[in-house]
């Protein structure tokens, strides 16, 4: 079956990262472990670095779930951003969100900004801000939402407006949402890029990023990055990635669930400073969040009342949340981004974007959430009483 772009999200997440079956009429497509194809083969494969079946199904299913035409997958959600920013040049602007992931942040200032690349950071949650966009005119707008760690939610459809009447194209960062909640390309985005190692493939089993658009010269930009750069996935994670995928929806559903549960708990409890969840009525961007998305996504963070090694402590108490980085698993995790994934960006600037070091963020799972409250409970009552 090939569903048409009417069918239903889990439907297309389902079917359309099928194929490849010849003559064997297996339900499931095959890992292709080859490194190279017979020339002039029907379907156009002549090495993997410039394309292997297990890309095109991925790609292809990618695509139909951000409702997009295009889609190219990469080894990791850092290629995907590494592919995007080699196609800018020296002297190129990019204008982003200043609370980005902090590879992100590394990957600006430690690697493309020796070729030239200038990056200028703002609080684009605020609207004050956006006229430097019409400003500046920059090669591109760089956004994530919600943020990490801060879940702050932007307006994709605002800022993609203004940034259209330059002539700037705009790339969100959909990591924490994924398509099943958030599709940028349909709020005005020229680019929706994910780490498909959270949320699409949704195992902690294996490493994988994806940029979605509707721009031909942007998808022509993308494939010479993935094939001249080396930027492509092994078969087996583009496999892996595409089995997790249909899953998708179900998974976010439970994750969505559970997180809202805990952080409205959260929020209640003694030694718990403050809680930002999208879905909270008490976040700052609530009203644009329940707009803009689907539902608040399975990750909230918590500053806690204390300094920065009580928290990590907490942390290190929990049972059920693995101290560890990465997220959107089906499995719960908790991070301390001062002392972990933001640890590359210098305190002053983690503290300038309110960043605190009491700061724990939460990847909330599939299990039961009368367990993860709990685990939750007796862990800041051993640390903070």
């Amino acid at each position: 079956m090939n569903p048409d772009s009417a069918s239903g999200f889990t439907t297309r997440a389902v079917h359309v990262a099928r194929g490849y079956s010849g003559t064997t009429g297996a339900v499931m497509p095959p890992v292709y472990l080859t490194a190279t194809f017979a020339h002039g083969n029907p379907d156009g494969f002549d090495y993997t670095r410039s394309g292997n079946p297990n890309f095109r199904l991925l790609q292809d299913s990618v695509a139909a779930l951000e409702g997009a035409r295009f889609a190219t997958c990469f080894a990791s959600g850092v290629s995907a951003m590494t592919a995007v920013v080699s196609s800018l040049k020296s002297g190129d602007l990019v204008l982003a969100e200043e609370n980005l992931y902090g590879a992100t942040y590394r990957l600006f200032e430690r690697v493309f900004a020796k070729f030239g690349v200038q990056v200028r950071y703002l609080d684009l949650a605020d609207a004050a801000h956006w006229s430097e966009i019409t400003r500046t005119r920059p090669a591109l707008v760089w956004l994530e939402s919600p943020t990490n760690p801060l879940l702050k939610v932007l307006d994709i459809a605002g800022l993609s407006r203004v940034a259209a009447g330059v002539g700037t194209p705009v790339l969100v960062d959909n990591t924490f949402a994924s398509p099943y909640l958030q599709r940028p390309l349909e709020l005005g985005a020229t680019l929706s890029l994910a780490s498909t190692t959270k949320y699409l493939n949704g195992h902690s089993d294996c490493l994988g990023g994806v940029v979605a658009t509707n721009d031909p010269a942007w998808q022509e930009k993308l494939l010479l990055a993935q094939k001249a750069l080396g930027l492509q996935p092994s078969p087996f994670d583009a496999w892996l990635t595409a089995r997790g995928q249909r899953t998708l929806a179900l998974r976010m559903e439970r994750h969505c669930a559970t997180a809202l549960a805990l952080a409205a708990w959260l929020e209640s409890r003694r030694g718990v400073r403050r809680v930002r969840y999208p879905f909270l009525p008490s976040h700052p961007q609530h009203a644009l969040a329940r707009r803009q998305m689907r539902g608040g996504s399975g990750i909230l963070v918590a500053e806690l009342d204390c300094p920065a090694e009580p928290a990590l402590e907490f942390c290190r108490r929990l049972r059920l949340f693995t101290l560890a980085e990465s997220l959107g698993g089906v499995e719960s995790l908790v991070c301390h981004p001062a002392s972990m994934t933001h640890a590359s960006i210098p305190a002053a600037v983690r503290r300038r974007v309110g960043l605190s070091d009491s700061l724990v963020r939460f990847s909330v799972g599939i299990e039961d959430f009368e367990d993860l409250r709990a685990d939750v409970d007796r862990a800041l009552t051993e640390v903070l009483g």
